[in-house]
């Protein structure tokens, strides 16, 4: 039965309570499946914690129908994966749009949503993954206080309860317990099914209806959660130590519900508190060099949420006036200063930037549905969309006034108080009474049906030069909302004249972001935010790399400011300053790193390049001490002497004018010249690297990690890559279906990350191999032993038929699925003209994938990967478990 229609939207409902939305986008070749079960960390009781999460990955455990989940996703080259957050837990698919991919999908959802195994055996394995998902967090010290403030926050509601769970939940839970938790939210009445992208939903409910329509609902409702959160009336101290560079200071304050009218006032002041560079709390914490960073966000939850603010302050800062100062930000200054309408329409007009952009891809916008649903009801995405544009100071200062005060806080210390201070958050409205005669708007405006195979869009490619030199590729198409992808990358300098300016080089992009002659940092922000642009700029040596989206009316607008941008660039030293510090904090956070430590020693040894070549990887303290010396003048050297408009590559695909677009750019590029001559800086491969481990000790992390590499003399063009990229793909490129993967995360449990990787340079005729996990660090000596003997089984044994054949589907059916995508679409033409090739390499490409046959993938992987020569790297609290049993 249809309910509802909004904006191109239909909901239905199946007579056993299974509601359904379908959201057709004809411009996509994809279609997305996502089933949101409305349980999440909110529903756990005693002894339950992270018991929603750990359902879910249990859920790719296999039913009797579809005993291995993620293979019969990966053979059909699926984007696949779960997610549980506090109200909620969903899984979504997104493969190529045909009809036989959506049965397949809505009879697996539909399948496993009851009959999914929950076997014993199952979960030993499971658990030490998600245990490890647990560890992985417990590495970040920032991640770590939010959840302390967070549950610091709440004395009796769930909200306050990680939804990772807790440690001892996730090792001791009986699998009974597990079954009992599915049956009692795993139900046809507790689910929403979204269809997203290229589908013909006559076809789509039939589907739905022989699927998910045919499951019963149990005769028993389920209880809902009644528990409030009673007023806070007093603030609460949250301290954390920890190994670590980097001091944190944050406060969390209760807010309204994502339903809550109020909610939009709070999250336009969140915006207005943490936004870069207009934020109050950048410019009173950043700019005077209090904190390095500052972070604010608000929580749309069914029930009550929290607002919360943090500042990361340098080791040798005052963590104490970082603190004083935050807590004045948040709570004296909307005294001092009521809120703007400037600040509120800068707020509006992010938040509205963001849905536009989002609402451009159908399978995103799939997934915010269901958070809103799970909040109460789908169409609140749109309702809070009326809110935010209405929203005025008044209500935003209103809404401060309230909400962000000294007993509503947690952190600090307690201070006893002569009266009871408290604030009473309003609850949940009544939805069926809000939503009652709600219609919406018209409809995004719909994209042409585009077909992503390589020739096609070969055919439909436009290719040439600028008037200055710069190689372009054009794809102009009607897309969803009229968006559009721009990649611009611009070639500049030599070995020898970038040498000892690295730092200057490095930050160069990041500078030219922050403004320009004519507009300083918060002006281009407010107008990238009016004309509806992401727009990123990085620079490294030898490339200046501009990646853009926007819509098609403000195309030309928001080229003129990239134009601005790229010719007049600001380079101010105050602002480099700011850039210094965020760079050196960021870096020295990765001091205590596992990953990070690890990744730099093997970055460093595959390297061959000594200290005075510009292609020596340097320590963490070397590029520290880099950024620390960078001076204004170096870059803007750099910028006068180097860059300039006459080298690159420009790629462009979505909806826009062709030839206005070139006209506009070639007017920007046309006179900006160097003297200095642009030659490639060649990064050969180094297969003499030597094959041995580096162990490094990284004291009270409880997550460690291992990365390994090689490098190959082999061309990207040749059928042995062909070969030896499916040969990966068997032993560790698939999600969570491979050999790798099947072992260490599925059977042993000894990892929740676990991949490998093949990635060419084309330019040098070389291929990399990498290979990664994540692991206890008890379990090093196990996981090692397991990644050797695995390689070696594919060495010894070789692949099968089978497992070719589906290799061979599914890395196809994944590179469509990208393709499918503008943006990723752009950057792979834009790589295109750098290498001097057409997407015929593509279509090339793929016929030697299918053309590969069991020998010479197995000759290729013979030939080419083995564990002895891997340079390795294990980073982890490794001397504390020395003692200790493996686990």
């Amino acid at each position: 039965m249809k309910v509802n229609e909004i904006e191109g939207i239909s909901e239905y409902r199946l007579d056993n309570g299974v509601r359904v939305l379908l959201f057709p986008d004809e411009s996509k070749e994809v279609v997305t499946v996502n089933m949101t079960i409305f349980v999440g960390s909110r529903h756990e009781g005693y002894g339950e914690a992270g018991m929603a999460h750990l359902l879910e990955h249990m859920l790719f455990k296999g039913t009797p129908a579809f005993p291995k989940v993620p293979t019969v996703l990966q053979n059909r080259g699926a984007r696949f994966n779960g997610t549980t957050w506090v109200d909620r837990t969903n899984y979504y698919e997104t493969m190529p749009a045909s009809e036989d991919n959506l049965r397949f999908a809505l009879e697996l959802e539909s399948d496993r949503l009851v009959n999914s195994f929950i076997r014993g055996q199952d979960l030993e394995s499971e658990m030490t993954v998600v245990r490890n998902e647990f560890e992985r967090s417990e590495n970040s010290p920032i991640r770590v206080l939010m959840q302390r403030m967070q549950s610091a926050a709440y004395d009796w509601h769930n909200y306050g309860q990680s939804t990772i769970g807790n440690r001892s939940d996730i090792e001791r839970v009986p699998v009974v317990k597990l079954r009992e938790f599915y049956r009692k939210y795993y139900r046809p009445d507790n689910v929403m099914v979204i269809v997203a992208g290229k589908f013909q939903p006559e076809k789509a409910l039939e589907m739905i209806q022989g699927t998910f329509g045919k499951l019963t609902a149990p005769e028993s409702p389920i209880d809902p959660t009644y528990t409030t959160e009673p007023p806070q009336d007093g603030e609460r101290t949250v301290v954390l130590r920890r190994v670590g560079d980097v001091q944190l200071a944050g406060a969390a304050y209760h807010i309204p519900a994502g339903s809550h009218p109020d909610f939009a006032a709070v999250k336009a002041l969140s915006i207005i508190l943490g936004d870069e560079p207009s934020g109050r709390l950048y410019q009173q914490l950043v700019e005077p060099g209090v904190a390095s960073n500052v972070y604010s966000l608000a929580y749309a939850f069914t029930e009550p949420g929290l607002l919360m603010a943090i500042a990361e302050i340098p080791e040798d800062h005052s963590l104490e006036q970082a603190r004083t100062q935050l807590l004045s930000v948040l709570e004296d200054s909307f005294t001092e200063n009521p809120v703007t309408e400037q600040e509120v329409e800068r707020a509006k007009q992010q938040i509205l930037k963001q849905r536009e952009l989002e609402a451009a891809n159908t399978d995103q916008l799939a997934v915010s549905l269901s958070e809103w649903a799970a909040q109460g009801d789908w169409r609140l995405y749109f309702l809070f969309r009326d809110v935010v544009e209405s929203l005025t100071a008044e209500q935003v200062q209103a809404a401060a006034e309230k909400y962000l005060v000294r007993n509503n806080r947690t952190v600090g210390l307690f201070i006893p108080t002569e009266k009871a201070e408290r604030v009473t958050i309003p609850e949940s409205p009544d939805l069926i009474a809000k939503l009652k005669d709600y219609k919406g708007r018209e409809g995004v405006q719909q994209g042409e049906q585009f077909d992503p195979s390589p020739l096609a869009i070969e055919e439909r490619t436009q290719r040439g030069e600028l008037g200055t030199g710069v190689k372009y590729a054009l794809l102009p198409k009607q897309t969803r909302g009229g968006s559009v992808s721009l990649n611009l990358a611009l070639r500049y300098g030599t070995a020898d004249t970038m040498r000892d300016r690295l730092g200057a080089v490095e930050l160069l992009g990041m500078l030219m972001m922050r403004g320009t002659e004519s507009l300083d940092y918060q002006a281009l922000q407010d107008e990238l935010t009016r004309l509806r642009a992401e727009l990123q700029m990085n620079s490294t040596p030898g490339l200046l790399q501009v990646t853009l989206k926007t819509k098609r009316e403000f195309l030309p607008e928001v080229i003129e400011l990239v134009g601005d941008i790229l010719r007049h660039p600001r380079l101010s030293g105050e602002e480099l300053d700011v850039i210094k510090r965020q760079v050196v904090t960021g870096l020295q956070k990765g001091t205590n790193d596992p990953m990070t430590r690890a990744l730099r020693s093997v970055r460093r040894g595959i390297s061959p390049y000594g200290k005075e070549d510009i292609r020596y990887v340097q320590t963490l303290e070397e590029e520290i001490d880099q950024y620390d010396q960078v001076k204004i003048e170096e870059i803007k050297g750099v910028y006068s002497e180097l860059l300039s408009g006459q080298i690159g590559e420009l790629a462009i695909v979505g909806d826009f004018d062709p030839e206005q677009t070139t006209n506009k750019l070639n007017e920007i590029l046309s006179d900006w010249k160097s003297d200095v001559p642009y030659v490639r800086v060649d990064r050969p491969a180094n297969p003499d690297a030597k094959g041995v481990l580096d162990t490094i000790e990284t004291p009270d992390k409880a997550n460690a990690a291992f990365f390994s590499t090689l490098q190959l003399n082999l061309s990207d063009s040749d059928p042995e890559y062909a070969s030896l990229v499916l040969g990966n793909y068997i032993l560790g490129g698939g999600s969570l279906s491979s050999r790798l993967a099947d072992r260490v995360r599925q059977q042993e449990g000894l990892s929740y990350t676990i991949r490998s990787s093949v990635s060419a340079r084309p330019k040098d005729d070389r291929v990399d191999f990498l290979l990664y996990a994540i692991m206890n660090p008890g379990n090093k000596d196990r996981l090692m032993q397991a990644l050797a003997e695995e390689i070696q089984r594919l060495r010894t044994d070789g692949v099968t038929e089978e497992e070719l054949e589906k290799a061979k589907t599914a890395y196809l059916q994944s590179e469509r699925v990208q393709r499918s995508n503008d943006s990723a679409l752009a950057a792979e033409l834009l790589g295109t003209l750098f290498m001097d090739r057409t997407m015929e390499y593509a279509a090339q490409h793929a016929d030697q994938i299918q053309a590969a046959t069991v020998e010479s993938v197995n000759e290729a992987v013979r030939k080419h990967i083995n564990w002895e020569p891997l340079v390795k790297a294990a980073a982890g609290d490794f001397e504390s478990v020395a003692s200790q049993p493996a686990q």
